[in-house]
């Protein structure tokens, strides 16, 4: 690889796109620029593989160069080659764990196969974040029958109460060490990762599996679950439009907003 190639590793949503979930023309010049010189942008983001692959596709992101950290670092999928780098699964029975102490609680949780969501519970819950994800979804039974594996991550949702969401976290802190880490990647979800899984530690795969240094590497995000991501990279850049909290993470702040090219700015500046 050539010792000049860079690695832009950007969020999602309030970062890459705008708030109407496109990305600007701005952004999209700076994208096209930065493949063409040799560089390599990684969507970097809490959805499932499948949903990342289907944004990808509709954004054009699919070019040769472009990659998906997914599930919050579970996954690293090539793109272009349309292909998993690398994954990695909580078990069969670690999920059983986590989706009956949900259950237990009375909150909605579910997981994922390969291509879609997979449930124990069809609810209004549900069906919005299909929705929101554009993911198909298969209520059944028992999810570990169809997970021999495990699967990447759980999620837990409260579109209402994210005390709730709080207040579960809390009650399985201990249930689940070392099987499982949790964090909030908003508000109204609560991320089940395996332990040492985060968007920070899919960055140093990554690096190594190119042979690219760390010292290549930016990154642009502008909630938590982008904290190890922005704390990993030689340049951390977070959004003008993130949470005050946020700005202690990363070491550039942005001028311009998500929906104002906010990533071209942190392209012409540290990439090309």
């Amino acid at each position: 690889m050539n010792k000049n190639t860079k690695i832009l590793f950007v969020d999602m949503d309030g970062t890459l796109l705008n708030d109407q979930k496109e990305i600007t023309a701005g952004n999209r010049r700076a994208i096209e620029a930065a493949l063409a010189a040799g560089h390599k942008i990684v969507i970097s983001t809490g959805r499932a593989t499948a949903s990342a692959i289907r944004l990808a596709q509709r954004l054009s992101l699919t070019s040769d160069g472009c990659y998906a950290i997914t599930y919050n670092g579970g996954c690293i999928y090539d793109l272009y080659h349309k292909k998993s780098i690398y994954r990695k699964t909580i078990s069969k029975d670690n999920l059983r764990l986590i989706l009956d102490a949900a259950r237990q609680f009375g909150i909605y949780a579910h997981t994922y196969s390969e291509n879609e969501i997979l449930t124990e519970h069809d609810t209004p819950t549900l069906h919005r974040y299909a929705h929101n994800t554009q993911m198909s979804y298969l209520a059944v039974n028992d999810v570990c029958d169809l997970l021999p594996d495990g699967s990447e991550k759980i999620i837990v949702i409260d579109y209402h109460d994210h005390q709730h969401l709080v207040d579960f976290q809390k009650s399985v802190s201990d249930l689940i060490i070392g099987k499982a880490d949790t964090f909030f990647s908003c508000d109204e979800y609560l991320e089940v990762v395996p332990c040492g899984v985060s968007k920070g530690s899919a960055i140093r795969l990554f690096c190594e599996y190119l042979e690219i240094p760390v010292e290549n590497t930016v990154s642009a995000g502008d909630a938590q679950n982008d904290i190890a991501m922005l704390e990993t990279t030689h340049i951390g850049a977070v959004m003008k439009n993130a949470a005050d909290f946020m700005f202690a993470h990363g070491n550039y702040i942005t001028e311009h907003d998500n929906n104002h090219d906010g990533i071209a700015e942190v392209i012409d500046k540290f990439i090309l």
